[in-house]
């Protein structure tokens, strides 16, 4: 099981004084993650990263004995692809789409394709988040015809991290995982990239890996007990 651990390059940012609003956020999230595991109503958990594609100049040396498989310093680049991650906690299971880019219409259509080819069946995905400007149902009119949108749309109860508070969505854990078990080397293309993450996300849902969430809203109000509003009376 994954513990609770935020990218490397990611630091916990946290309000520094009383915040309402990322107090209310928070424990609405963490109250999402107290639920029971109910099929029809799963909970998933979204995120999504950037990630270089770049191609080798020179083949690299392969293994040999007492020395390991050497790369040269000389790469070239060959644009940017955008992960999004999709990770049902209490079920082990999660799935990784790429897209070229990280546009609203992008969001949307990754949206749907969770919606129709992983979840057909549910009452409704209990989606958790981060609060971009991409990430929210006005997507959908954007890239689809108004009925086709308000369906997605009712499909989804959805609830948003706290600015400054990312590391409370646990998609991130899984971003971390792949980055250090997949993404540790250079992939040249799209379609490379698409086989190694599927393979990982494949790999993953056969062991049923899991997140080890502990942090709960009675954790919440001992150890962040500055964020809440001092209230009189």
């Amino acid at each position: 099981k994954n513990r609770l651990k935020p990218h490397r390059s990611q630091q916990w940012v946290i309000p520094p004084e009383q915040n309402a609003n990322f107090v209310a956020k928070m424990e609405d999230v963490l109250s999402v993650y107290k639920r029971p595991y109910d099929p029809k109503r799963p909970v998933v958990c979204m995120d999504e990263m950037p990630r270089q594609l770049i191609r080798e100049v020179y083949a690299p040396l392969p293994m040999a004995p007492g020395k390991p498989k050497r790369h040269d310093y000389h790469y070239k680049r060959e644009g940017v692809v955008n992960l999004f991650m999709f990770f049902e906690p209490l079920a082990g299971w999660r799935t990784v789409m790429i897209r070229e880019r990280r546009t609203k219409v992008d969001w949307a259509y990754c949206m749907k394709r969770l919606l129709e080819k992983h979840y057909p069946d549910v009452d409704k995905v209990i989606l958790v988040m981060d609060n971009l400007n991409t990430h929210g149902l006005s997507s959908f009119y954007e890239a689809f015809a108004p009925k086709e949108a308000c369906r997605l749309a009712q499909r989804l109860e959805i609830h948003y991290t706290p600015e400054h508070g990312s590391w409370l969505n646990m998609a991130e854990i899984e971003n971390s995982a792949m980055a250090r078990q997949c993404l540790s080397r250079r992939i040249p293309e799209k379609q490379v990239m698409e086989e190694e993450t599927s393979a990982w996300s494949e790999r993953r849902n056969e062991e049923e890996a899991a997140a080890n969430w502990r942090f709960r809203t009675e954790d919440a109000r001992i150890k962040l007990r500055r964020l809440y509003p001092n209230i009189d009376g």
